[in-house]
């Protein structure tokens, strides 16, 4: 039997999916845990698998993966980190992806997050829930006027900055692959990593992890920062040495630090653990400090991106079903030859 095996399908994957158009054609499986190396072997039949960014398709995955008929690899996300592409190439598997589902839906996250954490309003909420309309401890400080370090400035980046600016916050930022038209009428100034941590009140990532980028905020990294200064991460969770972050709230080095996206996550986020102990101390550690806000890798979360996610996801899928192109811009590695045979077919 030809079908999709969809891994790490929440309530809201199945309600946006089953409304993507043409998605009513495909026989899906819909799984609730993740894939693994383990779990592949219930993929076996299904031509593509569709997938998540704690899904671990390393190499001892896709060749099972490959072995049960698997032929594409449905990425619904833009991060890829999560895949082995080399040995996807290898066995000739086709991976896919949503490069650009909703920058803004992320973007806006991250400036809810910079908000909340600087004006203490998870703090202030708490309180008043509990009748406690005190103000002590509460004091947070204006954006206007502050300097704001964007680091990566691809789609989501440009946008987070735009926002910024319209606080009257003053720009830096710095990427590999700098954009001084971009820059020049948007008022960023590109400046290296080093002046930017510097120079900066508020850091905010926006980039890949790769092997460049990995654990890129360090020991060193926050060394260089601004006294005070506020640390944002809805990216990806490695870009930042949990231990080194640990110690950089415990001296009082950084006034604040907000995440959606955690270098463990893996393991605990999308799912509901509030019946059980956690057992990652780095994690505990962190929700202990009264200037650190986390949520759950929740940016991406608004019905637009989702939407949209679903409507690409589909598409390729299908596309693939029927032997045709996958949408441009979306292939991370594109299959030797065209698939034909189509194993598209009608469910009731």
């Amino acid at each position: 039997m030809n079908t999709v095996a969809f891994y790490d399908a929440k309530p809201y994957d199945r309600e946006y999916f089953r409304k993507a158009p043409g998605f009513e054609r495909l026989e899906v499986r819909f799984h609730e845990f993740r894939l693994t190396q383990d779990t592949a072997v219930i993929a076996v039949g299904a031509r593509a698998v569709c997938v998540f960014v704690n899904d671990r398709l390393d190499a001892g995955c896709l060749r099972a993966l490959h072995q049960g008929g698997v032929r594409l690899v449905a990425l619904r996300c833009a991060g890829f980190n999560n895949v082995d592409l080399a040995t996807a190439r290898e066995l000739g598997i086709a991976v896919t992806r949503v490069p650009a589902y909703s920058p803004y839906a992320v973007a806006e996250h991250t400036v809810a997050l910079l908000l909340a954490l600087v004006r203490n309003i998870p703090r202030a909420h708490n309180r008043v829930r509990e009748h406690n309309f005190s103000l002590s401890g509460l004091t947070g400080f204006d954006l206007h006027g502050k300097t704001a370090g964007i680091v990566g400035t691809g789609k989501i980046g440009r946008i987070a900055a735009r926002i910024l600016r319209g606080f009257g916050m003053k720009m830096l930022a710095c990427d590999p692959f700098p954009s001084p038209e971009w820059g020049a009428a948007e008022g960023v100034d590109y400046v290296p990593l080093e002046s930017l941590l510097e120079r900066s009140d508020v850091v905010s990532l926006h980039l890949p992890l790769t092997p460049e980028s990995l654990f890129m905020m360090n020991g060193d990294a926050f060394a260089r920062m601004k006294p005070g200064a506020c640390l944002v991460n809805t990216s990806r969770g490695r870009l930042v040495d949990t231990a080194a972050l640990i110690s950089a709230l415990k001296s009082g080095k950084l006034g604040g630090v907000a995440l959606d996206v955690y270098e463990e996550e893996e393991s605990l986020f999308f799912e509901d653990h509030s019946g059980e102990i956690l057992q990652d101390e780095e994690l505990m550690r962190l929700l202990t400090f009264p200037n650190v806000l986390i949520t759950a890798h929740q940016a991406f979360l608004t019905r637009e991106a989702l939407t949209e996610i679903a409507r690409v996801t589909a598409e390729n899928l299908t596309r693939f079903a029927a032997g045709q192109p996958f949408l441009e811009g979306s292939v991370l590695n594109a299959p030797p030859q065209p698939e034909t045979g189509a194993w598209l077919q009608s469910v009731p």
